[in-house]
């Protein structure tokens, strides 16, 4: 199993950052979209490493169309010598028209043609073939040689989506590299409903499961004492409910049987009672979600629970202390 690791968005710091967190044995580095943009770190990380995947997870699609991401994956994917991964995420209709004024329908259809139009597009710059990408959301036809990169020789970037309905990732399954399953997740839905959903995805590409990569940044509770593994129960707890606010999630935690908070943590959510919604998450639904387990344990309980599924990771343990870290990170990809 392959163990990613997260940059930080300090341009100044994120090269030898990078550099260190290679050396710790990660064997990618992921940088997410959220207040900063998700690229430029990775533009440092590429000149300052050489082994480790740069990976977006994720850079949101639906701000942006497939000619403004491909030279951005096309350039990642040449300064770090076909290093880079494209993560793709939809996120939610709320942020795509009120945050990007952007337009959002049928965000899994859309998503599909995204991902076939930026395969177009490089099909073009590194194929010669003729851009006739005609769709319902996206079109791209014209192209000149002043806007066609030439330095084509590591090829077209991996494309990964991030998906939690059955539907995109039904697509992330056809039309992606791999998939990026959200840290909200449990065991049954991943075996219930995500794995099956992707073998119909795999089945309409002609794929096979080895032609694909799935990560999964499962939630991880551990400590080196009590106090600090009860910190780490609490924040994981808020996590859980925060995600689990989201009415588009609400299979997550129908396939535990809890499916009845949603609409609860909803409300919360919308009065702002972060801190209080984690007190609906039980120690039954933390296990669920979160792998649980002493630090020289954890590593070993979770190629027990996913091993058999998950090709990389991204878990958290930052809480604990360097050396820990790297003798998981080494148990874990042994």
């Amino acid at each position: 199993m392959k163990v990613d690791g997260g940059i930080g968005f300090d341009l100044r710091r994120a090269g030898p950052q990078a550099r260190e967190l290679e050396e710790m044995g990660f064997s990618g580095l992921q940088s997410a979209e959220t207040a900063h943009d998700p690229f430029l770190p990775l533009a440092q990380a590429a000149l300052h490493t050489e082994t480790v995947d740069l990976i977006t997870g994720i850079t949101v699609a639906f701000a942006r169309t497939p000619m403004v991401l491909a030279p951005t994956a096309h350039d990642l994917n040449v300064a770090s010598k076909g290093r880079f991964v494209l993560g793709l995420g939809s996120q939610i209709r709320a942020h795509i028209t009120k945050r990007f004024s952007m337009p959002w329908s049928s965000p899994a259809a859309r998503m599909r043609e995204f991902i076939l139009a930026l395969r177009a597009i490089w099909a073009n710059w590194y194929e010669r073939e003729p851009l006739q990408f005609m769709g319902k959301f996206y079109t791209h036809t014209l192209t000149t040689p002043f806007f066609t990169p030439t330095n084509t020789e590591f090829g077209r970037p991996r494309v990964f989506l991030a998906a939690v309905g059955p539907l995109m990732t039904e697509v992330a399954g056809e039309v992606a590299d791999g998939i990026i399953i959200h840290a909200f997740t449990n065991e049954k839905y991943l075996r219930e409903v995500t794995m099956p959903a992707l073998e119909r995805g795999w089945k309409k590409a002609g794929k096979k499961r080895e032609d694909f990569e799935i990560s999964y940044p499962c939630f991880v509770v551990t400590g080196r004492d009590e106090k600090e593994l009860e910190a780490t129960k609490v924040a994981t707890k808020r996590q859980i409910a925060f995600y689990g606010s989201t009415p588009a999630y609400k299979g997550v935690l129908d396939a535990i049987g809890v499916g009845e908070l949603q609409p609860e943590l909803n409300a919360m959510s919308k009065q702002g009672r972060w801190a209080e919604m984690g007190t609906l998450i039980t120690e039954d639904i933390m296990n669920k979600f979160a792998v649980v387990d002493e630090p020289a344990k954890i590593a070993h309980a979770i190629k027990n629970r996913y091993g058999d599924i998950v090709d990389r990771t991204s878990a958290a343990y930052a809480n604990l202390p360097k050396e820990d870290q790297m003798t998981i990170i080494e148990t874990l990809q042994s």
